[in-house]
């Protein structure tokens, strides 16, 4: 086993996915399926449950990713610790942010970036905001834009770039909830509303929610992410609080109006987050002492 094999283990876990990790890794599916037998062979145990639908990890997969992270973050450490001090800066840089945050914020931080270290190859990728503390726990990104959590982990560096305003938003078609939003007074109980699974702009809204001594909201949906929850809303499905940079950079924002409160909601803070013991690697230090040391927004 050597760590090529690491990476590629590390890589089907998370897209799970036999012909996408082989086409990233530019081999055939056959190829990627015979190396990870091999890898079982010798282990002497399943490392994945897999049939026609979906790849999942075994019991013993799941103690070996632990491994494989750990051998494969120090082996890249190593690599950049015997290279000459002369030699520019180099190696894996794996960030992962919103779809929105990659074109509100993400740009200018990676720019500076780019200018200062060129060689350093800067793998991205996009999902739900809620989950990124969470991607750099698991060592899934080395670096994450995200809220703030309420609970900062203690193995979790955070470093603050900007304050994230939120507005509720509600569609400009006639629809259910815009008909109950012209009651006097308004029967918030009955109003629908389309809500985050998790995160900063979920806990705003529960806040508010007490504020306004809603106790049993009527919820339309749950939503992963924020994109998806602005086109719901154009399209008369509810009400919801976004983050203000979402509902701006939405294609959908010409359909949605803002409601004025009486009540302002309070900001989230926006940041980068790592974690503490992976900036001992120096891409990702270099990374973070510029962020320390730049005016970002």
């Amino acid at each position: 086993m050597n760590f090529t094999d690491l990476k590629l283990f590390i890589h089907l876990t998370q897209t799970k996915n036999f012909s996408k990790t082989a086409a990233q890794n530019y081999m055939s599916t056959s190829t990627l399926s015979r190396q990870i037998q091999r890898m079982e062979d010798e282990i002497g145990q399943a490392l994945f449950l897999r049939d026609n639908r979906q790849v999942l990890l075994t019991e013993t997969g799941e103690k070996f990713l632990t491994f494989a992270q750990q051998n494969w973050a120090n082996w890249q450490q190593f690599k950049l610790q015997v290279r000459s001090d002369f030699e520019e800066l180099s190696g894996e840089l794996k960030l992962f942010c919103s779809v929105t945050a990659a074109y509100s914020h993400l740009p200018q931080i990676l720019e500076k970036f780019r200018l200062r270290y060129p060689k350093v190859e800067i793998q991205l990728t996009t999902g739900d905001p809620a989950l990124a503390v969470q991607m750099v726990q698991t060592q899934q990104a080395d670096l994450a834009l995200a809220g703030r959590p309420l609970n900062l982990p203690h193995s979790v560096e955070f470093q603050h770039i900007d304050n994230i305003s939120l507005s509720l938003i509600m569609p400009r078609i006639a629809c259910t909830a815009t008909q109950l939003l012209q009651q006097d007074p308004i029967d918030w109980q009955k109003i629908p509303f389309i809500l985050p699974v998790e995160g900063p702009a979920r806990q705003r809204i529960d806040q508010w929610f007490r504020q306004q001594k809603i106790k049993h909201p009527n919820i339309y949906a749950t939503v992963s992410g924020h994109e998806g929850i602005v086109s719901m809303v154009a399209l008369g499905c509810g009400l919801a609080m976004l983050p203000d940079v979402v509902i701006k950079n939405s294609p959908m924002n010409s359909q949605v109006s803002s409601l004025s409160l009486d009540l302002p909601i309070e900001p989230f803070e926006l940041g980068i987050c790592v974690q503490k013991k992976a900036l001992e690697l120096p891409q990702i230090k270099a990374f973070w002492d510029m962020l320390e040391n730049t005016n970002i927004v």
